[in-house]
């Protein structure tokens, strides 16, 4: 076959093709030198195509600035075809028309040097648009004081005309009727089309998961419509007479806890959706049960209303007394974890059947009507209370998700945790050292010019590789930048956990959607949970139910080596942004304490 440097054929190739072909040598080459024919021809093809490209370039820059077409920046004439995609292929200083002698290569490569078709070969040479950042960048329409009163009258409207947002994380054990809710709440608000709810339905009895139909329409990827349960957040929104309410669907199985975090750190209030079905409930507020735990890690990132929907209340007769059980027993559990009885409201529906969501008529709602008077669930989802916005604190913007945008920039989406953001504005991605320019800002599907503390946003960035924003950086200002911790002390509650703290104890640390592994290296002080007071220093562990002032410090990954350094996180006291500064600490998948960051040390 010839030497690798002109056949483009390495000795990994040659073997798999021998091990292919049974080690039938002659057959082995002549799949070969089909092989090298068809690289060839790929990468004439793609040579042609360079060429092309940079020779309209040429002439769109000739055109823009009469007279100039002939000059070269010294940077332009030292770059070679390896850092420059998109130009030509020929040496620097080859003219581009046919009268230089330049022809289309022949095979083998004939009229381009080896190295270059090489690198063709393996891609490296993409054909993808790149961004282009001559072209003009948006400009920012007003000056900081101006948006913010522009955002403290949109946000203080009136209220009796204008609807007010919050985002709401819904929550329960598996199998509680979660995306099930969902689905049949947004179809009853008229967000589900009837050819929508026509297809789900279809879909679903032809996978043999009729019953899934209603979750089909939060339950969107293959994987989770095979397996029948949601395992990443599925976002949503729906409108009420005096909210707007961005739904965040979070996944109920223990294995996805993590998923259930990033979308409840993104949530005002929480819906807390339970099985009234004998056995099930019991089986989610047990030990163990995801009803519990999630609970405690909603109110653990600042949330502090939840309403409770008790679903499947028709698989038990529609039984009274069944549903006050289960109200007795979550309401003494929700004022131990924090939640106070007036921020905490209780409903009886059935999903499936679609009873007591917005209304409780036809047949089905009879026997419920019979002892129940109350709200249904929008109404108790359009009394839900905003907490106050931070507007007036630096921008805070953790990344829950990286996606290419449609048209041109990256696109990037996370709740706004303080401060305000305006298309045009530079921003700081956190961790690197990297700067990106807002071209435009999406909330609610629709196009605005600015998003407020408390937003759920996509941000369409440009004039930045999207290899430096990764899910878990912060975007920030450039004149007052996030901290990065890599050793911190914080405020935690522990939870019932049977293996105590000690110190040295290696957990893994959840903040927003970024998790790492960390130690807790000091046990400072153990602290009185109602006062505060330190009641004893420097303990030897922490038992259930503790309250203690720790240290925390990351530490590389597993698969990093011995030597490796940890890369520090985005992180902010409490005191100076409260959403920035909640953290979670889990072991051996479950969550062990919660708490808040009290400085950073290093």
């Amino acid at each position: 076959m010839g030497e690798e440097t002109t056949s483009g054929l390495d000795d990994r190739i040659i073997q798999d093709t021998l091990w292919e072909c049974y080690f039938d040598v002659e057959k082995a080459i002549h799949w070969l030198y089909e092989e090298q024919e068809r690289r060839v021809a790929a990468r004439e093809r793609r040579a042609i195509k360079e060429r092309e490209k940079a020779q309209k370039a040429a002439q769109k820059k000739s055109a823009q600035s009469p007279g100039t077409s002939g000059y070269t920046t010294p940077v332009s004439r030292a770059m070679s075809p390896v850092n420059t995609p998109g130009r030509s292929l020929k040496k620097p200083g080859a003219s581009s028309s046919k009268k230089s002698g330049a022809s289309t290569p022949a095979r083998g490569g004939a009229g381009l040097d080896q190295r270059s078709l090489d690198i063709f070969a393996l891609n490296l040479g993409s054909n993808e648009p790149q961004p282009s950042f001559d072209e003009p960048l948006p400009k920012v329409a007003l000056e900081r004081e101006k948006l913010l009163q522009e955002a403290r009258r949109v946000l203080e409207g009136d209220a009796s005309t204008d609807k007010k947002a919050v985002s709401l994380v819904v929550i329960g054990h598996v199998d509680a009727g979660k995306s099930t809710l969902m689905g049949r709440l947004l179809y009853e608000l008229g967000r589900v089309d009837e050819k929508t709810r026509i297809a789900n339905e279809r879909g679903s009895s032809k996978a043999g998961k009729s019953s899934f139909s209603w979750a089909w329409e939060l339950d969107g990827t293959a994987e989770e419509r095979e397996r029948g349960i949601t395992m990443d957040i599925a976002l949503q929104s729906l409108a009420t007479p005096h909210r707007q309410v961005t739904i965040l669907d979070a996944p109920g199985h223990k294995d996805f806890v993590p998923n259930m975090i990033s979308g409840a750190s993104r949530a005002d209030c929480a819906l807390l959706v339970v099985d009234a079905a004998t056995g099930e409930f019991e089986a989610g507020f047990d030990r163990g049960g995801q009803t519990r735990e999630h609970l405690l890690l909603v109110r653990s990132l600042g949330v502090s209303q939840v309403v409770v929907a008790v679903n499947k209340l028709d698989q038990v007769n529609w039984d009274q007394s069944r549903y006050e059980e289960i109200c007795g027993l979550l309401r003494s559990f929700l004022t131990q974890s924090g939640f106070h009885p007036s921020k905490t409201n209780f409903v009886p529906v059935a999903a499936m059947l679609g009873v007591n969501l917005v209304n409780r008529t036809g047949s089905d709602a009879q026997e419920l009507s019979t002892w129940y008077k109350g709200a249904t669930l929008v109404d108790l989802l359009d009394k839900l209370d905003p907490p106050v916005r931070d507007i007036t604190s630096p921008l805070r913007l953790p990344i829950s998700n990286v996606f290419k945008g449609q048209s041109s920039g990256t696109g990037v989406n996370g709740r706004i945790c303080g401060g305000i953001v305006q298309v045009g504005e530079k921003l700081r991605v956190l961790p690197g050292d990297e700067s990106a320019i807002v071209r435009s800002i999406e909330v609610e599907g629709a196009s605005v010019p600015w998003a407020a503390a408390g937003a759920n946003a996509t941000l369409y960035l440009t004039a930045i590789d999207p290899i430096h924003l990764s899910i878990g950086s912060v975007l920030c200002p450039p004149s007052d930048i996030v901290p990065l911790a890599t050793v911190f002390t914080a405020r935690v509650i522990v939870f019932d956990i049977q293996l105590p703290i000690t110190a040295g104890a290696s957990v893994e640390l959840f903040h927003h959607s970024r998790d790492v592994p960390a130690t807790i290296s000091k046990l400072i002080t153990t602290l009185d949970r109602a006062s505060g007071a330190v009641t004893k220093k420097k303990p030897r562990v922490l038992s259930k139910g503790t309250s203690a002032e720790v240290e925390i410090t990351l530490r590389a990954g597993t698969l990093s080596g011995p030597s490796a350094v940890a890369r520090p996180i985005p992180l902010e006291p409490f005191s100076s942004n409260k959403d920035m500064g909640r953290v979670l600490v889990r072991r051996g998948g479950e969550t062990i304490s919660a708490g808040i960051v009290l400085d950073i040390l290093g």
